[in-house]
C-alpha cells in the first residue's frame, strides 16, 4: 500500500467540501466499476479540452496549452485501458453521472463569462479527481494504488493550468468569487446522497 497523502491543500485551495468517507469505502469494494468509469472520465477530459480548442481557436495560448492537455488525457485513457486488460476488467456501458450535467447547468451562456466559467469548472473537476486519487491510492491494491497515486500529481497540474488560464482571461472580474459560486454547486454534487456510483458521484446510498 502507498502512504497516505494529505488532501487538505487541494480542498482549501479549490474544493469547498471533502469527499465523504463512504464514497472511498464503496470505491474499494466496486473497484471494477470505478476503473471502467475512470476510463470514461479520461475520454471526457480529453473531449472537453478539444471542445475548448474548437470553440476558441483564435486564443493561441489557450489552444496550445489545451492541445497538450488533451494528449495527456488520452495517454491516461490508454493507461487505464491497459490496466483493465491486465486485471481482466471488461468494458461495460455506463450511464453518465449527474455530476457533469449539474455543473453545466451552473455555467453562464454569454461570452466572455462562459469561457471563464468553463475554465473554472475544469479546475474544479481536476481538483476533485486529484482529491479522490489521493484518497484511493493508499486504499487500493497494487497496481491500482501506485497508478492512482501517480495520476494525482497530473490532476493537480491540470487544476493549476485551468486556474491560470481562467485568471489570465478574467479581466476585471473577481474570478475567485465566481470559482466559489461554482464550487458550491460542485461540493453539493460530490457530497450529497447519490443513487449512482461513479468516479464523480456523491455519497453512495
Amino acid at each position: 500500500m502507498n502512504a497516505a497523502v494529505d488532501t487538505t491543500p487541494v480542498i482549501e485551495n479549490v474544493l469547498l467540501a471533502a469527499t465523504p468517507a463512504r464514497w472511498f469505502d464503496v470505491a474499494c469494494e466496486r473497484w471494477r466499476e470505478l476503473l471502467v468509469d475512470h476510463a470514461n472520465c479520461e475520454k471526457k477530459a480529453a473531449s472537453t479540452a478539444l471542445s475548448l480548442i474548437f470553440t476558441y481557436p483564435e486564443d493561441f495560448q489557450l489552444t496550445d496549452r489545451l492541445s497538450r492537455l488533451a494528449r495527456e488525457e488520452l495517454r491516461h485513457f490508454e493507461q487505464v485501458q491497459k490496466l483493465m486488460r491486465e486485471l481482466a476488467v471488461p468494458y461495460i456501458r455506463m450511464s453518465p453521472s449527474r455530476y457533469a450535467e449539474g455543473l453545466r447547468r451552473s455555467l453562464r451562456v454569454n461570452e466572455p463569462a462562459r469561457l471563464l466559467d468553463l475554465l473554472l469548472c475544469g479546475a474544479l473537476i481536476e481538483a476533485r479527481s486529484c482529491e479522490r486519487f489521493i484518497g484511493l491510492a493508499p486504499r487500493l491494491s497494487q497496481p491500482m494504488g501506485s497508478f492512482y497515486g501517480g495520476l494525482a500529481h497530473s490532476e493537480a497540474r491540470h487544476q493549476g493550468l485551468y486556474l491560470r488560464l481562467a485568471e489570465q482571461r478574467a479581466g476585471d472580474v473577481d474570478w475567485r468569487a465566481r470559482l466559489r459560486e461554482i464550487g458550491e454547486v460542485e461540493a453539493q454534487l460530490a457530497t450529497s446522497p447519490d443513487p449512482q456510483f461513479r468516479f464523480h458521484s456523491g455519497e453512495p446510498q
